[in-house]
């Protein structure tokens, strides 16, 4: 995880760089835009609370790095991200996801990085403590010296040691050196499949309840009201508590591992802090990119129906972006300086389309370039993650070794650009389309193929792709 608070703009187009071809303007434009909210952070309070975010649009067709570029956002930001499609939200007053849910949801994801954050500090004190309950579970008799238990509950004491070596030391040296033993053998995963009766606990760090499940009734448009996101988990949970927790089940160690660790982990951090810290790094640091708001759009002037619906989702977007008060299960949050990216197709349409308030909340707009033979000849081969290697990699796990010569990347990225001609223009998604017809046959064999090196050229690609076309024409005979 990168920090973008110390990283210059320079720096993240370089990261972005990586992973995405092309789109200088876009990625330059993000990286400013991110950048600027460290500036604002270093501002005296008085004028930073007049600077306000510098929203972006991309414009751009499908398949040409808008979702990357928010996917990489993701990974570069270390601050509270989520992306949301606009398309899926409705108008108050009916019945669907209202727009302020992306608050929530953002809300939720800082808590998800705060947490994970402290999970790292408190690590080892949770892996002690989760040990000493694994052995206490293991070794009733030998309980570690911090828990508590009546003798007349004390089971019979289970001791790994010889008699000679029980006789010759104390019964705390035995308990001691016991416990270290069975410790090596926990560790080293000898003991993975071995049962132990654990109880699970209702309330904090626990599970809820078995055989209780409460569906909250979804209350959609009702965006002005309380989030009730939560309430069947809530409900659950307390129900569970009321009762004195669950019962009592047999699991392997390995998974008992796993389930008191999680509870150590919820003991040991401080909630109230988690939410103290994450509301504040959404507020100051948040970062929602909003995909698909062409789609939100009216279009014409008979606007009836799902139009007037569409615009009434711009209406309720607005003042989010504008700065509002959301209510979260976690109290109150300002969106005033929360940073949105818009980004859409805008093939039947412009950005000038969106409501007059809408727009002049988002005073940038990127243009991104469509797909060229050129780029898509790079990002077979350039980026960390280019897709032909993928493909390599995948492979080479049959112990089957492929190779692409320069002949069949320029042969592959001049009929994506045809085909992205011809048919609808899928962008760069077009090569992942053709790479899996060149390479079907090959994945369809590669267990059976171990230990050959393939060369795939120009021509390879053209045999591999008329078959398939051949295929398809012999197989359109039979549907009606």
């Amino acid at each position: 995880m990168f920090d973008y608070e110390t990283m210059t703009p320079k720096q993240l187009v370089a990261e972005l760089d990586k992973y995405i071809i092309g789109q200088d303007e876009a990625k330059r434009a993000v990286a400013v835009a991110l950048r600027n909210r460290v500036r604002r952070g270093r501002l005296p309070e008085a004028m930073r609370d007049e600077v306000s975010p510098k929203n972006i649009i991309m414009v751009g067709s499908t398949g040409v790095g808008k979702t990357e570029i928010a996917r990489r956002l993701t990974k570069l930001s270390g601050a509270p991200f989520i992306k949301v499609e606009a398309t899926k939200f409705t108008e108050v007053g009916y019945v669907g996801r209202d727009v302020e849910s992306m608050v929530r949801d953002l809300m939720n994801a800082a808590i998800s990085l705060v947490k994970a954050e402290m999970e790292k500090n408190i690590q080892a004190e949770a892996e002690k403590r989760t040990y000493d309950r694994l052995l206490d579970l293991l070794l009733p008799g030998t309980k570690s010296h911090h828990k508590e238990q009546s003798e007349e509950d004390e089971p019979p004491r289970i001791s790994l040691l010889s008699e000679n070596e029980e006789a010759q030391e104390s019964e705390e040296a035995v308990i001691a050196r016991t416990r270290a033993k069975l410790l090596e053998r926990i560790k080293s995963g000898q003991m993975d499949d071995h049962k132990v009766e654990l109880s699970s606990k209702g309330g904090k760090g626990g599970s809820i309840m078995p055989g209780v499940e409460v569906f909250p009734v979804g209350l959609g448009g009702m965006g002005d009201g309380p989030d009730f996101s939560d309430m069947g988990q809530q409900i659950s949970s307390q129900i569970s508590a009321m009762f004195g927790g669950g019962k009592k089940k047999v699991v392997s160690v390995k998974r008992a591992y796993n389930i008191l660790m999680q509870e150590e982990r919820e003991q040991l951090i401080d909630q109230d802090a988690v939410i103290e810290i994450a509301k504040e790094r959404v507020e100051r640091r948040g970062i929602i990119f909003i995909d698909e708001i062409d789609k939100i759009i009216s279009s014409g002037s008979n606007k009836q129906g799902g139009e007037v619906s569409r615009e009434g989702v711009q209406r309720d977007i607005l003042p989010i972006v504008e700065g509002s008060m959301v209510n979260t299960k976690y109290g109150m949050i300002d969106t005033t300086y929360i940073l949105f990216i818009a980004a859409g197709a805008f093939s039947n349409s412009k950005p000038s389309d969106l409501i007059p308030e809408l727009q002049g909340r988002f005073p940038i707009r990127v243009q991104l370039e469509e797909m060229s033979v050129a780029m898509f000849e790079q990002i077979l081969i350039k980026p960390q993650n280019a897709i032909t290697q993928q493909y390599i990699e995948l492979l080479k796990t049959e112990d089957l070794f492929i190779e692409f010569d320069e002949s069949a990347i320029k042969r592959i990225a001049e009929i994506a650009y045809e085909e992205n001609r011809l048919q609808e223009n899928i962008g760069a998604r077009r090569l992942h389309n053709i790479l899996e017809r060149i390479l079907e046959t090959l994945s369809f064999e590669a267990t059976d193929r171990g230990g050959e090196h393939i060369l795939i050229d120009a021509t390879y690609v053209d045999r591999e792709l008329k078959t398939k076309e051949r295929e398809a024409n012999d197989l359109g005979k039979y549907v009606l």
